[in-house]
């Protein structure tokens, strides 16, 4: 077919050629990707034998092509026997040009969506960290003041009163402390951006981990060995790791459970963001771990600022990994479940040729 091939190769979202016979003509990147298969192992394939959709679209797809109509089906699960379903609109076309061949177009939902949505909680957690900041840099002089008067009055006072005026510095300093980790977002300096092994960013997480705070716990690696490199920063990817981990552990309030490691790559993998315009993030990372899973209260705001599904966190970290990794244009999302939660995040590569930076 004489259909321009850079067009073709650059179109973002799963698109298929359909022959006369029902039988896949051709397939894009983007649907290489979506369906987890090549190009050239479907070509000649049944499209339905391929595509697996819980809708009867046969009849419909026939009527649409004798008709010469373009058909939409909305709010369908599309899946592969390579892949899971996924929650997706269809568009299909007749093709111009090529008699009786149809265009099919699959739009998951949850690709589609994921970018507006998380613009407005990154813009809320924004907001709500410039106040913080503010209150921080305010509070933390009166603070010194208070601790320094109470350790002057301690300097007279009986071993009764003493218990008093060290719950007032105890206390004090606990706030400081607080201050500081909510001044960390104003003080983080954008990424310093290059080549980046993710591996090898997860086994210097996974070694400190074992040595310190997730020593009870199991660190499993489950990595795709041709992943290529990703385009970040690594200290801070590395800190974005750590902190994952560490919520894992401490997870598990100090039982022994399993973490996994798992990195693989998604061709299909794009986000829409609110201006329209489209991100390619297809380096995957997951940190899995078998603990109770989040309280469903907190599910939905899970990286806003101060929110905390422990007694005494401060709700600080994985809005400190939001940050992060939407400063690297990155995605970070989260599901869980009692005995599986999983931290997702989504990385742009390097340009291709890039070496790494050692």
């Amino acid at each position: 077919m004489n259909s321009d091939r850079a067009i073709w190769a650059s179109l973002p979202v799963p698109t298929l050629i359909i022959g006369p016979d029902d039988k896949i003509v051709d397939i894009n990147s983007a649907a290489e990707g979506f369906l987890n298969v090549s190009a050239k192992s479907v070509r000649g394939i049944p499209v339905w034998d391929q595509i697996a959709v819980n809708d009867p679209l046969e009849t419909a797809f026939v009527r649409a092509r004798d008709t010469n109509t373009p058909l939409f089906v909305n709010d369908v699960d599309v899946g592969s026997g390579q892949r899971a379903p996924m929650q997706s609109d269809l568009q299909v076309a007749p093709l111009v040009g090529h008699s009786e061949h149809m265009i099919l177009m699959i739009s998951p939902r949850e690709l589609a969506g994921r970018m507006t949505q998380n613009h407005s909680v990154k813009s809320a957690a924004k907001s709500a960290i410039g106040m913080a900041e503010m209150l921080a840099h305010e509070i933390k002089n009166p603070l010194a003041g208070i601790t320094g008067a109470a350790q002057l009055l301690s300097m007279n006072l009986g071993a009764d009163d003493l218990e008093l005026t060290d719950l007032i510095v105890e206390e004090s300093r606990r706030i400081v402390k607080l201050l500081g980790q909510v001044e960390q977002f104003g003080n983080l300096s954008m990424p310093d951006f290059q080549p980046v092994n993710v591996h090898d960013v997860l086994d210097r997480a996974r070694r400190s981990a074992l040595l310190g705070f997730g020593a009870h716990m199991k660190i499993i690696e489950d990595y795709d060995p041709s992943l290529p490199l990703a385009l970040g920063d690594p200290d801070q990817l590395l800190q974005v790791v750590l902190n994952l981990l560490k919520n894992a552990s401490e997870a598990t309030e100090g039982e022994a459970g399993t973490i996994r490691l798992h990195s693989y790559y998604e061709h299909s993998f794009r986000l829409r963001r609110a201006d329209g315009s489209g991100q390619s993030l297809p380096l995957q990372i997951e940190i899995i771990d078998d603990g109770p899973g989040l309280p469903e209260s907190i599910k939905g705001d899970v990286f806003d600022p101060f929110v905390s599904g422990r007694e005494n966190g401060t709700g600080l970290g994985l809005a400190l990994v939001s940050k992060i990794v939407s400063d690297h244009s990155g995605w970070i999302s989260v599901t869980s479940v009692p005995g599986r939660t999983v931290f997702r995040i989504s990385l742009p590569r390097a340009p291709k040729g890039a070496a790494q930076d050692l």
